[in-house]
């Protein structure tokens, strides 16, 4: 009985973690019918075959077209009450066919009100219609001349009126609000509305609203489809909102205009979904948003609270207990990118490539301003690895761009009892080929003196000792004490070299530690982690391979040795080098040691840019990556993040300056503030709710 008990708490676990809306998202639909004109029970009868689309595909909301039960075109004939009464039984049609449905739906009709006659948007769920939006501004410009038969909102007078027997709130100043899922909060909007200078949305926003939808006509002329684009994708940055549109399609009157039926769903600036155009049939769009992201943003950004302050503006609220949704989705409608620091498009990359590398270098170049004229030179230790690779282009393009001789950067090699052929021989040729000035110095000596000052006399031997116990697979508390000892005293010589260095020629060292080994502190307090200027401090591992690759084609695509050597550090195994090789091969291969840096990266974006939950975290994961990692996997290499990024916030805390070149950085003055004795308990607790595995 106790494992059939235990067997369905695993079961219900499993469930709880792949539904989709646990963690944040709401999947959300512009539908756009194809458009019988002035025949309303054809339309929505046309409504409902799309809606019923979405809603079996886990939609809690959709947004339809303005005017779509009637059509837009309708012209004079609006002011027929033949077609309002048509219109209105169309509408409690569609209520009835969908009363059954956890979907809410928002569709546009005209409506009688007060002897006046409105463009409204009608927002109803489970038979209730829960707000009705009138159009705030009816354009009367060009081939608009709404005003000759709608009002605007603000000459409505009353604020509650009855629709189909309900008595119901009518106004532009209307917020719904889901009682079981209070991060969703709509406010509807009807075409121009969005393109006035202050949309009512803005204001919807300020006041709360996170999903906006705009029922839209909008005929296509040549070069609206990208300004109407701008305006969606623009709204949502600007309101840190998710912003739904939907404009009529097929069926609308050609007589002196044409349509495209464009819909698109957009979130904090980035655009989601684009419905195809032209296609003559009834189509929709549907994604999974992130209304986590958004309230995150909004916590975050001050500006957005003032500016709501300032702009305050009395909204109604409804609120509704019915559920929306279906709590059984477990796939994606959305695209989550394993790499968020990495632009999958090749030109944008590029475009990334060449924008960071511009920033680093004339960041570079501003310390070195700074500096009296003889002491501008660059101390910087080059390993053959790939982020002191990237250091060193950076360098020397500042340089460059600085009109000094290339012999001011001082590149050091400081080959110890980890460096292997290959690299050694990559740092030395790069070096050389830069025109850099040369300089190798090995540590093993220095080492050797450390090691005898607490008591380790035969530095040989316990290099030996370390080596086995690596290649036996040892990780004893003695093994690993050891160890630490051989990788950490080494990295402090290095380090005590280059600042040596740096004292006698003049000019200072530049760090070459990334983004990624800080979140996880995988670096020596006061080795790798210490420099007068850490350049690469807000670059992730995952992007430097990009960046040297950019730059060996661009950049130093004439310097051929120099490029040879920088493909040649792309293929080699990513290792600090610090513990004996075997037989001239790399043993301590950093991924194999903390896990993955491309799922360090992914976990770093999110955590720290939105703060969101492991739990959250490991789902995207799950989808953004596949079948590359299991479960149990991302769950794993999860541990080691949170664990590691909190037990070593005390190196974060005294970092050196270097420039933020992305939206994230975890520089002390930045970004990031944390106490370094905080407990990582909440989240390891939240990581518990990851299942170890997913059968079937």
């Amino acid at each position: 009985m106790m494992e059939k008990i235990m067997d369905e708490m695993e079961k219900r676990k499993i469930k709880d973690f792949l539904a989709v809306e646990n963690h944040g998202f709401l999947r959300v639909a512009v539908v756009i019918p194809r458009v019988y004109l002035a025949n309303p029970s054809k339309n929505a009868c046309g409504h409902f075959e799309e809606l019923k689309k979405v809603y079996e595909r886990g939609a809690a909301y959709a947004v339809c077209p303005e005017l779509g039960i009637t059509g837009y075109s309708c012209g004079d004939l609006f002011l027929s009450d033949a077609l309002i009464r048509s219109s209105l039984a169309a509408l409690k049609e569609l209520i009835i066919l969908t009363r059954d449905w956890k979907m809410m739906v928002t569709v546009g009709l005209p409506l009688t009100v007060d002897e006046m006659l409105f463009n409204a948007a009608v927002t109803f769920l489970r038979g209730k219609i829960l707000a009705v939006t009138p159009k705030s501004y009816p354009p009367e410009y060009r081939e608009f001349y709404e005003l000759r038969h709608f009002a605007p909102a603000r000459e409505a007078r009353s604020k509650i009126i009855s629709v189909l027997g309900q008595k119901v709130p009518f106004g532009s100043d209307i917020l719904i609000k889901s009682a079981k899922r209070p991060d969703f909060v709509l406010h509807t909007e009807i075409c121009e509305d969005i393109w006035v200078p202050v949309p009512p949305s803005s204001m919807a926003a300020l006041a709360g609203a996170t999903v906006l939808a705009n029922l839209s006509a909008s005929n296509i002329t040549v070069g609206k489809s990208e300004y109407r684009e701008s305006l969606v994708v623009g709204s949502s940055a600007r309101n840190l909102a998710v912003q739904l549109y939907a404009a009529a399609g097929f069926g609308e009157s050609t007589t002196d205009l044409g349509w495209d039926g464009d819909g698109y769903i957009a979130e904090r600036g980035a655009l989601l979904r684009k419905s195809g155009r032209f296609s003559g049939i009834s189509t929709h769009i549907i994604a999974d948003v992130d209304l986590d992201s958004l309230i995150s943003d909004r916590m975050r950004q001050g500006s957005f609270r003032q500016n709501g302050f300032d702009n305050a503006r009395e909204f109604r609220l409804v609120e509704f207990s019915d559920s929306m949704g279906n709590s059984e989705n477990i796939d994606f409608e959305r695209e989550i990118d394993p790499h968020p620091f990495v632009p999958g498009n090749p030109q944008k990359r590029d475009e990334r490539c060449r924008e960071i590398f511009n920033i680093q270098a004339t960041s570079l170049m501003k310390r070195l301003e700074v500096l009296p004229p003889d002491r501008r030179k660059i101390v910087i230790g080059v390993s053959g690895g790939q982020d002191s690779t990237h250091a060193l282009n950076i360098a020397i393009r500042a340089i460059d761009l600085s009109g000094l001789p290339r012999s001011n950067i001082i590149a050091l090699t400081m080959p110890g009892f980890g460096t292997i052929d290959r690299t050694y021989r990559n740092a030395c040729k790069m070096i050389n080929a830069a025109g850099a000035t040369f300089r190798e110095i090995p540590i093993k000596e220095l080492v050797a003196l450390s090691f005898k000052s607490i008591g380790i006399e035969d530095a040989e031997s316990f290099v030996s000792e370390v080596g086995s116990a690596v290649r036996d697979g040892r990780s004893d508390a003695d093994t690993r004490r050891k160890k630490s000892t051989l990788e950490n005293i080494q990295a402090w010589a290095r380090k005590h070299i280059l600042f040596s260095v740096s004292v006698k020629e003049g000019g200072f060292v530049l760090g070459t530690g990334d983004l990624s080994e800080l979140f996880i502190g995988y670096c020596t307090m006061f080795g790798d982690h210490a420099s007068h200027y850490g350049i690469n401090a807000g670059v992730p591992k995952t992007l430097i391979s990009y960046l040297l690759r950019w730059a060996a084609d661009t950049i130093f695509a004439e310097e051929s040795g120099f490029r040879e050597s920088i493909l040649d550090v792309l293929e080699t195994p990513i290792s600090p080098e610090l513990l004996p090789p075997d037989k001239g091969k790399i043993t301590q291969k950093t991924e194999s040691i903390i896990g993955p840096y491309e799922l360090h990266d992914f976990t770093g974006y999110y955590f720290v840019r939105f703060g969101f939950r492991p739990s959250k975290i490991a789902r995207m994961a799950l989808c953004a990556f596949g079948e590359k990692y299991s479960v149990g996997e991302i769950k794993k290499w999860l541990k080691v993040f949170f664990s590691s990024f909190f037990r070593n916030q005390f190196k974060r805390s005294c970092l050196p300056d270097g420039p933020k070149v992305g939206s994230i950085a975890i520089s002390p003055r930045g970004d990031w503030r944390m106490p370094s004795d905080a407990s990582a308990e909440p989240w390891l607790d939240d990581l518990d709710k990851v299942p170890d595995t997913i059968s079937g």
